[in-house]
């Protein structure tokens, strides 16, 4: 098949089809609140990983020759780092006390928030390395110090109140004491207050903006090409609600998954800093190495955890 040349409709294409699935998602599957268990999120897992399979045997077949493999690379170390982020979040909905109901509809809307503040970063980050290559390395550098920096620091909690975005709508706009169902405004006193939903979506937005500093450096070490980076991208966070309700029912059987996060941003960052002795590492060895270390750390930690005893989540 011929090569196609990626236009600005391409990329328009690509962002409709997304509108498109994200509607259908919460306009008709999750169109009424309910507790999304964990084999429903399970097969929501599969579909977006199939999905994302399938964009890549387009990548193959209409691009050159190694895009879909770039594609695969960056999207499983992308889905990888999504995990620790996946962890947090479930710290900030027991924080808040979230109802299970109402979960899936805030990791919509802060997705959907994700994927233009992803854009915008993706898009800066391209611009910048294709002015300043040197860019490369220091995204390496610090792609290694925050590695070792997980692997050695323990996260100390979830703290709303030292948000600084929390703080300024807590300024800005009345909070009401309670939830009121899915809605993150209400009255009170007669004027529009934010809920403690909103302040949920407020801390589920920044919290990914933190960890896209991690998660961009890292995939820019695979490609440069932007719209591999930015579709791998998109289809990692499209699967990060399914994977949260995966992950989050099975957060005891996970406890070695930071030490293979950790050592995934030092092989990467120690494959960026590479380039300045022109070493190359081939991205289908990259692949073998993250998916290596991801499955082996998931692999102790579901053995360590049948060990105790634990139960299968339902």
């Amino acid at each position: 098949m011929g090569i196609i040349e990626i236009t600005a409709w391409h990329y328009a294409g690509f962002i409709a089809a997304v509108l498109v699935f994200l509607a259908l998602d919460l306009g008709v599957f999750h169109r009424e609140a309910h507790v999304v268990k964990f084999r429903e999120a399970l097969a929501w897992t599969a579909l977006w990983f199939a999905m994302a399979m399938c964009f890549a045997g387009l990548v193959k077949a209409f691009r050159p020759r190694g895009e879909a493999i770039e594609f695969v690379t960056g999207y499983i170390i992308e889905l990888s780092l999504s995990m620790d982020n996946v962890f947090v979040i479930a710290l900030i909905f027991a924080y808040f006390r979230v109802p299970l109901a109402h979960q899936h509809r805030v990791l919509f809307w802060g997705i959907l928030g994700a994927l233009v503040m992803r854009g915008v970063m993706i898009g800066a980050g391209a611009a910048l390395i294709k002015q300043f290559h040197w860019m490369l390395y220091v995204m390496g550098g610090f792609l290694i110090f925050t590695g070792v920096k997980m692997l050695f620091v323990d996260d100390d909690g979830v703290h709303p109140e030292k948000n600084l975005i929390i703080k300024l709508a807590k300024r800005f706009f009345p909070v009401t004491h309670d939830f009121d169902g899915q809605h993150f405004t209400a009255k009170l006193d007669g004027r529009t207050a934010l809920t403690p939903l909103a302040l949920v979506l407020v801390m589920v937005e920044t919290t990914d903006l933190i960890f896209a500093v991690d998660s961009i450096p890292a995939i820019f070490a695979v490609t440069q090409n932007t719209f591999i980076v930015f579709t791998s991208n998109v289809f990692a966070i499209l699967g990060l609600r399914s994977l949260y309700f995966v992950l989050a029912g099975a957060i005891g059987y996970f406890r070695y998954l930071k030490i293979g996060l950790s050592l995934v941003l030092v092989f990467i960052g120690v494959k960026m800093l590479l380039g300045i002795w022109e070493i190359q590492i081939r991205s289908g060895v990259s692949l073998i190495v993250v998916a290596a270390i991801i499955l082996v750390s998931m692999g102790i930690s579901i053995w360590a955890a049948r060990r105790e005893g634990k139960p299968l989540p339902e």
